[in-house]
């Protein structure tokens, strides 16, 4: 793309498409602010797989998303929201409220991956008067290492990183993992036959219309858009006239409407059973979108003539899952909760370990936040846009071979032991222009900080 177009394109990004989307959010909604509930709210976190930046319709995207639209639009979009580029890493940081690094996560991770013992976003919750539930994927330890030895009091979906739709298989079997993958309360159960993104959604319903007297914390945790993808045909039709979207393409954007249609459904339970008033909802990609899949070994070879040549769309950030360039950690994400959260976006760096403190505090359970948490309490800022937002923490990255630390508006990117990259995150976005000869002192401020970050991990 030539300099004028990557001009025009920025322009937008940053400056025209924020006011239209605020646009549309107060023409599609009014808003009457009302006193907080008795009590404590539920909270819905919703975290897909491999959902890219540019696949969701409040984005821009060719594929149709009309319930994750309307949540978005009606809440506070957060337009700079960091995890990490994989799977397990971000989960741990969440559960945790730590950069995965100091349990030595750098990558998908099998086997103990938090110590047993320490506390996280369940077991803080559940101690806090939560009934605490996971409906989908735990990637977080394998068997004896599950999710209700993590505080979670309901467990039902997939222990590893992956399944077959279908089967609910596991792509392969190893040292550490089995192909049996799917469970209930963490004892293996045979479902097959029935989509994964139909029988967690039947599971969350449940979860909600349960009649208890306690809050709940409900974390559903999707398998779509993650590959290997199959879905029936009434998601495929919904894209059988867009004639320039590539197969596997057509493929993934019916697995996310699938997702979409999902989501509709469990905010038609909240609303059926009176509880949609007093439920928090927060949706985030657990990473940016993946390029493409394939495999003819995996899943006993059910997938080796049916390669996903084209799947998520992370533009127009650089960088693929895995990486720690913008398209891989910076994704799409928002928070819903009605009568308490003004329709607006959220332009402040926000990263997923600072749920753990935000989501303590704000159900009053302030002082059981562990002190060793990385992540910050950033309610004020969702609330509240403008002068009176705290000023962003430092964060930081590390994955094997590349480590990253953004301080404001500068992001440094360090690849093996010299080789650096310096952006202006403000100025360039896209990460297209290394400034790191151009500014040596500011490469020494952020390697300093890099160093400071290092010390706690394992």
């Amino acid at each position: 793309m030539n300099k004028p177009k990557m001009i025009f394109f920025k322009f937008l990004f940053i400056h025209i498409f924020p006011i239209l989307a605020a646009a549309l959010i107060w023409s599609e909604r009014g808003f009457e602010k009302k006193a907080s509930p008795p009590g404590k709210p539920n909270i819905l976190f919703i975290l897909p797989d491999d959902l890219g930046w540019a696949d969701v319709g409040y984005h821009g995207s060719d594929i149709k998303t009309p319930n994750i639209d309307r949540l978005a639009r009606s809440g506070k979009i957060l337009s700079q929201h960091y995890v990490m580029p994989t799977c397990t890493p971000t989960r741990v940081s969440l559960m945790t409220g730590k950069y995965p690094s100091r349990y030595g996560v750098l990558a998908p991770a099998y086997g103990e991956v938090i110590d047993l013992g320490d506390p996280t976003l369940a077991s803080l919750l559940a101690e806090n008067g939560y009934y605490t539930a996971i409906a989908g994927k735990w990637h977080m330890g394998s068997p004896p290492y599950t999710p209700l030895k993590y505080g979670f009091q309901s467990s039902y979906g997939y222990f590893d990183g992956q399944i077959d739709p279908y089967t609910h298989e596991y792509k392969t079997e190893t040292e550490l993992t089995e192909r049996r993958s799917w469970h209930r309360n963490d004892e293996y159960l045979d479902e097959s036959g029935s989509h994964v993104t139909d029988l967690l959604t039947a599971e969350a319903i449940r979860i909600i219309e349960e009649d208890r007297d306690q809050p709940f914390f409900l974390y559903v945790t999707h398998h779509v858009p993650h590959s290997p993808l199959s879905e029936p045909e009434k998601y495929h039709k919904l894209y059988k006239d867009d004639v320039l979207m590539h197969p596997s393409r057509r493929l993934f954007a019916a697995a996310v409407s699938h997702l979409d249609e999902s989501i509709g459904q469990i905010i038609d339970a909240l609303e059926r059973t009176g509880k949609r008033e007093n439920t928090l909802i927060v949706f985030v990609s657990d990473n940016g979108a993946q390029q493409s899949w394939q495999s003819k070994t995996e899943y006993e070879g059910r997938y080796a003539d049916d390669p996903h040549l084209v799947l998520g769309n992370n533009y127009p950030l650089r960088g693929w899952k895995g990486s720690l360039y913008e398209g891989g950690i910076r994704v799409p994400g928002f928070i819903n909760w009605p009568g308490h959260l003004e329709p607006g976006i959220v332009d402040f760096p926000i990263h997923v370990s600072d749920w753990l403190p935000t989501l303590c505090k704000l159900t009053g359970f302030e002082n059981g936040i562990p002190q060793d948490v990385d992540g910050k309490d950033i309610w004020q800022n969702i609330v509240i846009e403008g002068k009176e937002q705290v000023k962003a923490s430092p964060m930081y990255w590390k994955i094997r071979g590349t480590h990253a630390v953004r301080q404001g508006d500068w992001k440094l990117l360090l690849h093996g032991k010299n080789k650096i990259e310096l952006y202006n995150l403000k100025e360039d976005f896209r990460e297209s222009h290394n400034l790191s000869e151009g500014h040596p002192e500011k490469v020494e401020e952020m390697m300093l900080l890099l160093e400071e970050f290092k010390k706690d991990d394992r």
